[in-house]
């Protein structure tokens, strides 16, 4: 388990690197809930992602012989952004392993960074397969993308923000992927206010940390094309802390359609005045779905990311809900 201590020092560190985010209260979704909902707009970072508070805590954490060695990391975009922009910033160079599935705009982006990109077969785990072999070959350190203290704490402090932004808060609504975002929310949330429930959003097209979680272990699962394409990728089979802490942490885990992440993104940006990605977008569409089982308020759910192709938020945006049925 992260401590609740460790995260704090995360935050300490991080200050000055990172956009410090407002929790601001939604009045059509406090409206449709019946009670206060607040977003956490994380999505404002200046790499458009929650990930850069991970990114920068682990960077910020190495040596200055381990900086000039350079990073590697497997990604489905935001981590490798978030860690490129850090790398520059910091005095390093990034390494980034993505599969195919990983959006042209989100691959781009990591370029204009300066980092090296690498795209390697269909899925996460094949990523991370040659991020393992440039650490061996070349030397690179390794910063995951999930599965790491330090990526952990640095995501944990929103969970600070949130719980000092509204102290009476009771249900936090996380996106969730490898665990690394929600394990670190909620091991925030609960040390500060144990009585909240802390609740994992994902998507029904390939949901790792679900399968895992009802298996009992660490599964690999197929991926797919999906609107929340940066919650996709698997656990890892030797999964060293994420697993763990949202077994323990999470009250419950909920999956959504392609059609309901849709319908979040479209609520996003015709309601709030705000663009999502899929991925940042689940928060609201669980809660337009009523899949949040017995609400009690008030509600902080996190608006994670923003790096969405925009001919594609303008397809969701004019009425497509699954832009990528044909390839499932």
């Amino acid at each position: 388990m992260i401590s609740l201590n460790t995260i704090q020092e995360a935050r300490r560190r991080i200050a000055g690197h990172i956009v410090p985010t407002p929790l601001v209260q939604s009045p059509t979704l406090s409206e449709f809930c019946s009670t206060t909902v607040s977003l956490k707009l994380e999505h404002h970072q200046s790499t458009g992602s929650f990930k850069l508070r991970g990114a920068s805590n682990a960077i910020l954490k190495l040596t200055e012989p381990e900086r000039s060695r350079g990073v590697v990391a497997a990604s489905t975009g935001n981590h490798g952004r978030a860690l490129a922009h850090a790398a520059q910033a910091l005095g390093s160079y990034a390494t980034i392993c993505m599969s195919r599935l990983v959006p042209g705009n989100k691959v781009s982006e990591i370029r204009r960074l300066g980092a090296d990109v690498r795209i390697i077969g269909d899925s996460q785990d094949e990523a991370q397969q040659e991020v393992e072999r440039l650490v061996a070959k070349d030397g690179l350190v390794m910063v995951p993308p999930f599965d790491h203290p330090d990526i952990v704490a640095g995501q944990g402090t929103i969970g600070l923000d949130i719980v000092e932004a509204m102290p009476d808060v009771a249900t936090v609504l996380v996106p969730l992927s490898g665990g690394g975002l929600a394990a670190g929310i909620a091991a925030a949330v609960k040390g500060m206010q144990p009585h909240a429930r802390v609740i994992g959003i994902s998507m029904e097209r390939g949901a790792a940390m679900k399968a895992s979680l009802d298996a009992g272990r660490p599964v690999q699962v197929k991926e797919f094309s999906s609107l929340a394409d940066s919650l996709g990728g698997g656990v890892g089979h030797d999964n060293k802390l994420t697993f763990a802490m949202c077994r323990a942490l999470l009250d419950d885990v909920v999956l959504l359609s392609e059609s309901e992440i849709a319908t979040g993104i479209r609520h996003a940006y015709e309601k709030e005045r705000e663009i999502l990605e899929g991925a940042g977008s689940v928060g609201i569409a669980a809660l337009l779905a009523r899949k949040i089982d017995a609400i009690r308020g008030p509600v902080a759910l996190v608006l994670s990311g923003r790096n969405i192709d925009m001919e594609l938020h303008r397809r969701v945006v004019n009425g497509h809900s699954d832009p990528f049925r044909e390839q499932v």
